[in-house]
């Protein structure tokens, strides 16, 4: 198990490097995140819901996600409020104090779902979330320590050397944890190096003394992980702001953003610059603006006018730029957004941006599937997944986005320069990416092949992986899953 001396170390990357890794070697590897904090979300094929990092860890092991990899999945609607997937499939909403009250209840439903993997795999390599320094959080804790001990796994602590402070970070989390706890640590990881390693042999014997730990290697910084799927919003605030050249496109930084790595495939294309737009900035000129996905779409919507973005967005349009809303998005673009039930914050109703003939009502049950299609205009075929609640209708789906099944999917504006769409996942497609940008005027050059470079990215990261780690010495220490511990 990877665990962290604190939050965005990079155990997400480390956990898909070395599955793929170890499957190169033969070894039939599956991912597992007991607990994950995130909206950016898959679909399995059965119709569950997980972490996108796990999603891209199943791939790195080649072997399709599964709803066990992640079996508690927490996506924040509010400060203080986040839906709660279990296995998959939407528990609840839950304050943090009624969450943690619920974890005691949660820890078995974790272990079996481990215990299921655990039976299907030679190597089951698990990520941990946060820190498990975090004392304050360690009662009824299933993310960290509380599972790790619970199933006696053994932990490799990963320290990020690049923010600072490493080496007080693994001395002060060993400081921190119970002896018990202490004595399934079996060496840190040292991550995102950047010169000359041997500059830190000094700094080993040190962290050995104060902690009792040996290091266990010293991973270098991994510039192909920037092709990967980011995990949450930290990677999408390091890019906000940034100048746009080429073919523009600007993404207003919703507060509940989901799923923003729908805008990965551009963001990978050579003439093509993705400007993320902090709040307390107007949104940029630009060719495209995407309203992206979001887990509370009245409280977004409102918060998009309290920073003026909806001004923006309009003058845009005025000025004959396009837009396309996903999700989220394609739902605040739109008449109205009413939501009778308060499933996803108060009960009542939000006009929307008026792009869009169409209006949204949040009701029936959440919508997760994977699916595929064609996008009418160019013949493109297209391929994602739809995770969403609400029911969108209205004159405007006469002009469909996409055809997805037989159904028509989405809206067009009548100017053809506005367009809404539920598909998640659907610029990944190399061929509609590449006729989309051209209807919109971006350059016709060679574009990117989007899943080759993620393939390419996941080996790479392997490769240095390999150089840089003992794999043998890591495999070594890996417990097997015993039923003296259940």
């Amino acid at each position: 198990m990877l665990q962290g001396t604190g939050s965005d170390v990079g155990k997400s990357v480390l956990v898909a490097g070395l599955g793929r890794a170890f499957v190169r070697r033969g070894l039939r590897v599956l991912p597992f995140k007991p607990q994950n904090m995130a909206n950016n979300a898959a679909v399995t094929a059965d119709g569950g819901e997980i972490g996108r990092a796990q999603a891209l860890q199943a791939r790195a092991c080649r072997v399709a996600p599964r709803r066990d990899m992640n079996p508690v999945l927490l996506k924040p609607e509010a400060d203080r409020r986040a839906q709660v997937i279990v296995l998959g499939d939407v528990a609840g909403g839950w304050d943090a104090a009624g969450y943690h009250r619920l974890k005691p209840d949660l820890l078995p439903v974790v272990r079996r779902a481990f215990r299921t993997l655990a039976a299907d795999a030679d190597l089951v390599l698990v990520e941990g979330a946060g820190s498990p320094a975090e004392v304050n959080l360690r009662a009824g804790d299933i993310a960290n320590m509380g599972f790790a001990l619970a199933e006696g796994v053994p932990v490799a602590l990963v320290a990020d050397i690049d923010r600072g402070g490493m080496l007080a970070s693994v001395v002060g989390t060993m400081a921190l944890l119970p002896a018990e706890e202490r004595r399934l640590v079996q060496g840190y990881l040292v991550n995102k190096f950047r010169g000359d390693p041997t500059l830190l042999a000094p700094a080993f014997p040190i962290v050995a003394r104060h902690s009792g730990l040996a290091c266990l290697g010293t991973v270098p910084w991994l510039a192909a992980a920037r092709a990967l799927p980011a995990e949450d919003a930290v990677a999408a605030e390091r890019h906000a702001g940034e100048g746009a050249t080429g073919f523009r496109v600007a993404v207003p930084m919703l507060p509940r953003i989901a799923n923003f790595d729908d805008l990965d495939p551009l963001r990978a294309e050579p003439d093509v610059s993705v400007v993320f737009v902090p709040p307390g900035r107007a949104i940029p000129a630009a060719d495209l603006v995407v309203v992206p996905g979001t887990k509370a779409t009245r409280a977004d919507l409102d918060f998009l006018r309290r920073q003026g973005w909806d001004v923006d967005v309009l003058a845009h349009v005025r000025q004959g730029g396009a837009v396309l809303g996903l999700c989220g998005g394609y739902q605040m673009l739109g008449h109205a957004v009413a939501d009778p039930d308060g499933i996803e914050g108060p009960a009542g109703s939000s006009p929307g941006l008026g792009l869009l003939d169409v209006a949204t009502t949040m009701a029936g049950s959440k919508r997760l599937a994977p699916v595929a299609g064609v996008h009418p205009p160019t013949g493109e075929p297209v391929r994602g997944y739809e995770m969403h609640m609400g029911v969108t209708e209205g004159p405007g789906r006469a002009r469909p986005f996409l055809v997805v099944g037989g159904r028509r999917e989405g809206a067009v504006s009548a100017d053809g320069r506005v367009f809404g769409t539920y598909m998640h996942g659907l610029f990944a497609a190399d061929g509609f990416r590449r006729a989309f940008l051209a209807q919109l005027g971006a350059p016709a050059r060679a574009a990117a092949r989007y899943e080759a470079t993620v393939e390419a990215a996941l080996d790479e990261i392997a490769d240095a992986l390999e150089r840089a780690l003992d794999l043998d010495a890591l495999l070594a220490r890996a417990a097997p899953v015993t039923a003296a511990t259940a």
